[in-house]
């Protein structure tokens, strides 16, 4: 498990797939796996969505401003400024956290999927995000064969 730190970002989606691969390099020894990825914040998100049309994280963005729109009389959470309700629930919405495969040395994503920070404050700090990866590896695999082997070996009476 491991905590990494993102930059503060401007309110909106914003690709990070790269970043956060770059951030676990012992991602290509691994054979089969999950990674976790799990952001520690109320009033930001993790989604996983289209990559290349930097559009569609425009009309993302575009979209939650109107579905959660600010300054509404009826919050009554509005200790942080007009933004901080909305920003809580398009977390709510979105989500926390993300699961992907991983095989062969890296995620298994589509085609055209990356994964988005969503940041629904105008005045943010940074983001931490736990990475998590549950897997076996290469090494772990290998050693595990071995001892089966070993074992069918010895059964058949050979050494």
């Amino acid at each position: 498990m491991r905590s990494e730190s993102y930059r503060k970002k401007e309110k909106g989606f914003h690709l990070i797939t790269d970043q956060l691969i770059n951030q676990i390099p012992e991602i290509n020894k691994i054979y089969i796996g999950l990674l976790h990825v799990f952001i520690l914040h109320t009033s930001a998100s993790i989604t996983l969505n289209e990559n290349m049309d930097s559009s569609v994280r425009d009309d993302f963005k575009s979209f939650f401003n109107r579905f959660v729109p600010e300054n509404e009389n009826y919050f009554t959470h509005t200790y942080q400024r007009s933004d901080d309700m909305p920003a809580h629930l398009k977390s709510s919405i979105l989500g926390s956290s993300i699961i992907i495969p991983i095989s062969n040395g890296s995620l298994k994503l589509g085609t055209w999927q990356g994964i988005y920070l969503c940041e629904h404050r105008e005045h943010a700090s940074a983001r931490n995000i736990v990475l998590t990866i549950h897997a076996v590896s290469y090494t772990h695999l290998r050693a595990h064969e071995t001892r089966e082997d070993r074992g069918c070996r010895r059964r058949r009476g050979k050494k």
